[in-house]
């Protein structure tokens, strides 16, 4: 499948099952207090850093689907807007946060300047991107990250420690888990490098008993 196949799927997979999937995300999302700490910790960085701006400057919620987490660093704070593949799912996310900017688009090409965010929000948004298509998203994730800029990326990860990829069972569409370090050396090759991780243990998920990895980082200056 090509790349641009790839995301026509997506695409079609998620504006299919928009409704469905929004009902289930925001509840799930709701009973993640780990999850939580993260964009918590994220959010807080962005703020500090920011230079005066209000929220700490701008902030793209990549994948965003009906915008929950948008919502969430909002309520934080955080000039936060959102981006996602769907169209069905932007139009519920406008619905539900009025006079919030969500717009239609690919993670792999933003629509955006280069260095003009103060963080990035990848929550669990890259899981639909194929292996060998992850290091030229990554770096797009980077490109639109100003320096001392925030990256904050979580998905399911791999039980072993020397794999890269594998491809799992999604119910909406294609789907990859990650090595956390094979993530972390694609960003570092951008000048992103670690600030801290939390990484789940398996037998915290009730579906697949996978390992979740969430990945705070920073842009160098």
């Amino acid at each position: 499948m090509t790349s641009s196949e790839q995301l026509a799927t997506v695409r079609a997979d998620y504006d299919d099952k928009a409704q469905a999937y929004t009902a289930f995300i925001g509840e799930a999302f709701a009973g993640q207090p780990l999850n939580h700490v993260m964009v918590q910790a994220f959010a807080d960085l962005v703020r500090q850093s920011g230079g005066g701006q209000a929220g700490g400057g701008q902030v793209a919620d990549v994948g965003c689907g009906p915008g929950h987490v948008t919502g969430y660093l909002r309520e934080r704070g955080v000039d936060a807007f959102g981006v996602d593949l769907s169209p069905e799912l932007v139009a519920i996310a406008r619905a539900a946060h009025p006079g919030v900017r969500f717009d239609v688009g690919d993670m792999g090409a933003l629509k955006m300047p280069t260095a003009s965010l103060a963080g990035v929000l990848a929550n669990y948004s890259v899981i639909h991107t194929p292996p060998d298509a992850l290091p030229a998203t990554l770096a797009e994730l980077c490109r639109v990250l100003a320096p001392g800029g925030h990256l904050l990326i979580a998905f399911q990860a791999l039980d072993a420690a020397d794999g890269t990829a594998e491809a799992f069972d999604h119910k909406v569409s294609p789907a990859w888990r990650y090595s956390p370090d094979h993530v972390l050396g694609l960003l570092a090759g951008a000048g992103v490098t670690e600030v801290a991780r939390l990484v789940v243990a398996p037998g915290e998920d009730p579906v697949r008993g996978f390992p979740q990895a969430h990945l705070l980082c920073r842009k160098g200056a």
